[in-house]
């Protein structure tokens, strides 16, 4: 049913519904879950309130109402509220006529609302409070625990408040008399005692006590991770049946050429893992698509070249796409110097090839006398040809769009055998769900003679000690970068910026030593001159913003400086970290902040002082900020979208919901079964508008 028809709505609620929330159905408005819940039964005392309290409820009355500035822009309306233990002051800013109208003196209110410290005299006051006649509670009265529902600053302008969406729920379940129907089949309800769908979605919104709401809860995430786990695991197993992979049978005189008289350091035990479980993908019949996850340093790269000798080793090209210039050139020389004295001819292809060469390339190409082809972009141009194309390695895969990533596949005949690298650490309940439909492998070791990077925390104030270390490190021969978190001055953030940094360095070291600065607003062409004059060694200081975070490696840097370091979050802390710490000397990452730190940021700054271990990073910075928008997520191909389940607080289950949907996959691939036909229904209605682009890595 459209949300204009629900009681308490109408067309203009619903396009703010639609508008704010995007919600334009009732089942969409029973999904709306409360993001917390507050015990009714608890009623504060105005005279125990301080300013540093959550969300209360309170009893008791108006005795004085006022309206002050009038005309102006702080133009509002206050009222005293006393319920005989002290009085607080309530303001509101928006909707004014409505509250004169229909809140009086002298009666009985429940108010609730989180109390703060004003900024003009420092009395309490709540702003915008819920309020609701002690009389005539729109909740059942032996109902204790009331749920808070998310709403923006436009809805509250309209007088749509949690409150609001609270009786409109409330007056839709009350007329909604017939069950609503189950949402999974009878034989997981029954079999794992879940509370049926018909109670779970009336608990959830209104729930009778603390034992039903999380029991409501536990079903409620439970469906939501197993439908989404159920999709992805059934389009990995269509995939699997669906698309015939190149069979590499042979493992011959390149692999082992530069296994045995080329490989500059024996394997970690995790690359020769890694091989092993592309090596059975790609004799497997199947097309390979695996996720290639693995710290920075880890030696990623060598796997991607292992993978691609055994294509040249079938009769098959290969290739690979970075998403920057400067890190397919470094992807290009690096296999070059590995591959020094092999029959193996390599090329690289990027916006800057000239046409001759470009030419050149693609007549290789097409004959098949080129074997490996590394560039950027430019690999997806129509008129690059390969003869017979047989793997695709893609580099830090989430700065490609899966569309982007698509052209790849008819580049042969059937498409070629897959393996996508990321060095960003993504916690393993975020990577079933991201990336369920494709294996995963993990490398988890350091290469020999790798040391760890030793990370400090300094304040502003060291700045002094900090400089005359950076200097020594500049006299043993070594490099050092420096980023800052913004690019120009900000006099509201006060915090320091690349430019007024460059100057700084430039005073510190220069001229005795050479600094350049990198930054995004900068043209490429000179953004691409100072990386290389650093990356040759030209220069000794880089003074960067966080474009430097993925694509320079420079095994002489040692130091990275990170200037306002409670302004990044941990991933990328330990994504800039990773740019040191690539050569044999011991390097170190020196986190500057200033005094003033939120408690969560002290525990950023301390766990990146204490580990460098890029999963525990990656599952800590998840608990603290929350999955969010993680980078590449709406590129996945899923831009999925939940509405109870937490990822970071609800592995347990979503674990539990990834077991049950593979083991009916694998009895039941195409859900046919009589007592899977909701199952296959339910997939439909949830996912059956999406563009599946789960075929393509």
């Amino acid at each position: 049913m459209e949300l204009k028809y629900v009681p308490g709505v109408g067309p203009k609620r619903a396009e703010l519904f639609a508008s704010e929330l995007k919600i334009t159905t009732d089942e969409e408005l029973l999904s709306y879950f409360p993001y917390r819940y507050v015990d009714k039964s608890k009623i504060y005392k105005i005279k125990d309130l301080h300013g540093e309290m959550p969300y209360v409820l309170l009893k008791g009355q108006f005795s004085v109402f006022e309206e002050l500035g009038v005309g102006t822009r702080s133009h509002r309306y206050k009222g005293l509220f006393s319920d005989g233990t002290g009085v607080i002051e309530c303001v509101w800013f928006n909707g004014l006529r409505y509250i004169k109208d229909s809140v009086h003196r002298k009666e009985d209110y429940l108010l609730f609302g989180q109390p703060k410290e004003s900024e003009f005299n420092h009395a309490l006051q709540v702003v915008h409070p819920e309020l609701e006649s002690a009389s005539k509670a729109g909740v059942d009265a032996q109902q204790s625990l009331m749920g808070m529902y998310n709403t923006t600053e436009k809805m509250k302008r309209y007088m749509l408040n949690s409150k609001s969406i609270q009786r409109i729920i409330l007056g839709f379940l009350r007329s909604h008399l017939d069950p609503f129907p189950e949402t999974l089949p009878a034989y997981i309800v029954e079999h794992y005692q879940l509370m049926p769908y018909n109670q779970a979605i009336r608990q959830i919104h209104f729930p009778a006590t603390p034992e039903n709401l999380q029991r409501a809860q536990a079903r409620l995430k439970f469906e939501e991770l197993f439908y989404l786990q159920l999709y992805l695991i059934r389009s990995f197993k269509m995939r699997q049946q669906g698309n015939r992979g190149f069979v590499f049978s042979r493992i011959g005189e390149y692999f082992n050429d530069f296994y045995y008289h080329h490989l500059p350091f024996e394997l970690t035990g995790a690359q020769k893992r890694v091989l092993k479980e592309i090596r059975a993908d790609m004799c497997s019949g199947s097309q390979m698509n695996r996720l290639l996850q693995g710290d920075v340093g880890s030696g990623k790269t060598m796997v991607a070249l292992m993978t691609m000798l055994m294509a040249l080793d079938n009769g098959f090209q290969a290739c690979i796409m970075a998403p920057t210039e400067i890190l397919a050139t470094q992807h290009y020389e690096s296999i070059v110097k590995l591959l020094s004295g092999m029959e193996v001819r390599v090329a690289l292809l990027t916006g800057s090839t000239r046409k001759k060469q470009r030419d050149e390339i693609h007549a290789q190409l097409e004959d098949g006398s080129l074997h490996i082809l590394i560039g950027t972009h430019a690999l997806l141009e129509p008129n690059v040809k390969f003869r017979n194309l047989g793997v695709v390695v893609i580099d830090e895969q989430h700065r490609f769009g899966v569309e982007q990533r698509s052209k790849l596949w008819f580049k042969n005949v059937q498409p070629p055998h897959v393996l996508i690298m990321t060095a960003t650490p993504i916690p393993r309940t975020l990577a079933m769900t991201l990336y369920g439909d494709l294996d995963v492998s993990v490398i988890d070791e350091l290469p020999p003679g790798r040391k760890p990077v030793v990370t400090i925390h300094r304040w502003d104030q060291q700045r002094e000690g900090l400089i005359r270390a950076m200097r020594q490190q500049l006299e043993e021969g070594r490099q050092i970068y420096v980023v800052y978190p913004l690019i120009e001055e900000n006099e509201k953030m006060k915090y320091h910026d690349v430019e007024q940094g460059f100057l700084n360095m430039q005073a510190a070291f220069g001229p005795e030593y050479s600094v350049v600065m990198v930054h995004g607003k900068m043209k490429p062409k000179d953004k691409e001159a100072a990386m290389q004059r650093f990356v040759s060694g030209q220069a000794h200081v880089m003074v960067a913003t966080t474009v430097i975070e993925v694509g320079v490696n420079v095994p002489n840097a040692s130091v990275m400086v990170i200037e306002s370091a409670e302004r990044f979050g941990l991933s990328q802390l330990h994504q800039l970290r990773g740019r040191v710490g690539r050569g044999a000397d011991q390097s170190y990452c020196v986190l500057v902040t200033g005094y003033n730190l939120s408690s969560d940021t002290r525990k950023r700054i301390q766990i990146m002082c204490d580990t460098t271990d890029g999963f525990q990073i990656a599952e800590a910075d998840m608990q603290l900020r929350g999955p969010g928008d993680i980078e590449g997520t709406q590129q996945s191909g899923l831009a999925f979208d939940l509405r109870i389940a937490s990822l970071a607080k609800d592995g347990h289950i979503l674990q539990f919901a990834r077991d049950l949907a593979k083991e009916i996959i694998d009895k039941d691939p195409l859900l046919e079964a009589p007592a899977n036909n909701l199952l296959r229904r339910r997939l439909s209605v949830l996912f059956g508008k999406r563009v599946d682009w789960s075929q393509i890595s």
